[in-house]
């Protein structure tokens, strides 16, 4: 029997990397030698339950040294064969696996915006109890693929993840500008829900690696505008102040470009126009538009129009065509002019046709005492001394 002790059973060099290496002959022969390494659990495995367990060492494959293997001798073979399945479990930290995606669309509790969450980062994982990893993995998941648990981890943690970070932001307690600040309070929130998750597997992750959760960009660069605005709005104590600056330092940004005539135009004007409207000229100054002739003469202040500002060509009492935007005032020579804005007008006017100036009456072609004839201008008659116009 000398040439079945030279048979050794032990996980090769590419295995060792592995968490589970299972043992790709079924069929053990007898007193052959298991080298079970110092980090290393060896488990015999029939019909989805663990029959025997080996510790670290050299053990050598015999009923009478271990007798757990009595109920795996195969009788076909003349009891020179144990038939089972062998697992190598280890038992060290695996670091470095790799994990991410995205979390989820969450209302920003802040901004109330909705945005996508994403993390990607690394973690470690760990053995907590090999019989009970083969035993509830053995019968769903392909133990001999090494990258089968890593993988079933990973989802586990992302999961984990999605519940805990959607929990802490919709409960305010993580804000999602500035999650980086707060990743040591995530980090053990997401740990006790994986490891609960992942405690009836015999597995567990000891700690996360370099891992961030972050917005997706379109999202990042929505929030910090809002952000900025809202900075800018609470100093500047009102909306309409802001957007009036914003639009005139646009326009002017289109000016100096030259980009965006048109656009930069209009949003001076616009810009400059709220600024007026939300700063009103204080009591005392004059206000930044002249007020039109028949506001003047409301308010009473009509000044006659300069005859220097006419056209050229027109005289004290005509203006051209279309001036002040009404009907085109009559030319009859006999009616008023008007002392505010030097229009002609229609005989027996009383209000200016241009601007709505009030005409002192005209004075009276005779005398209302003695009916003596007097000239346009008498302020007395000739006749009886009896005044034009009575007080």
């Amino acid at each position: 029997m000398a040439w079945f002790e030279r048979e050794f059973i032990a996980v090769p060099e590419t295995g060792k990397h592995q968490l589970v290496y299972k043992w790709p002959d079924v069929n053990i022969r007898r007193y052959s030698r298991a080298i079970v390494n110092a980090d290393q659990t060896a488990l015999f495995v029939k019909a989805g339950q663990v029959l025997g367990v080996l510790g670290p060492g050299r053990h050598r494959i015999d009923a009478d040294e271990l007798p757990v293997l009595g109920a795996l001798v195969d009788t076909l073979s003349g009891g020179n064969f144990y038939r089972a399945e062998l697992y190598f479990v280890s038992t060290r930290e695996f670091a470095g696996i790799k994990f991410g995606g995205r979390l989820a669309d969450i209302a920003d509790p802040v901004s109330e915006q909705i945005v996508t969450l994403r993390v990607f980062g690394e973690f470690a994982l760990t053995v907590r109890e090999a019989r009970q990893l083969i035993v509830s993995l053995a019968g769903s998941t392909d133990l001999h693929d090494p990258a089968r648990i890593e993988s079933w981890s990973a989802d586990l943690l992302l999961k984990a993840m999605k519940i805990a970070v959607t929990r802490g932001i919709s409960h305010g307690d993580w804000p999602i500008l500035g999650l980086s600040g707060h990743l040591p309070a995530i980090e053990h929130a997401v740990l006790h829900e994986t490891n609960t998750a992942l405690y009836e597997y015999g597995l567990r992750i000891p700690r996360l690696g370099n891992f961030d959760i972050t917005l997706a960009p379109e999202d990042a660069d929505r929030l910090k505008r809002l952000a900025k605005d809202v900075t800018y709005i609470r100093l500047a104590g009102d909306f309409r102040q802001y957007a009036a600056g914003e639009m005139a330092l646009g326009a002017g940004q289109g000016l100096a470009t030259g980009h965006g005539h048109d656009g930069g135009f209009l949003g001076a004007a616009l810009g400059i126009n709220a600024l007026q409207q939300s700063n009103p000229p204080a009591p005392g100054q004059p206000s930044a538009a002249p007020a039109s002739p028949w506001h003047q003469h409301r308010a009473g202040s009509a000044q006659p129009t300069p005859q220097a500002e006419l056209p050229a060509g027109t005289g004290a009492g005509e203006l051209p065509a279309g001036t002040g935007g009404g009907t085109p005032p009559s030319k009859d020579p006999t009616g008023p002019v008007c002392t505010g804005c030097a229009a002609p007008n229609p005989v027996g006017a009383n209000f200016c046709v241009n601007c709505g100036t009030r005409f002192e009456p005209a004075a009276p072609s005779s005398c209302r005492d003695c009916g003596a004839q007097l000239p346009a201008s008498a302020k007395f008659c000739a006749s009886c001394g009896t005044p034009t116009h009575p007080h």
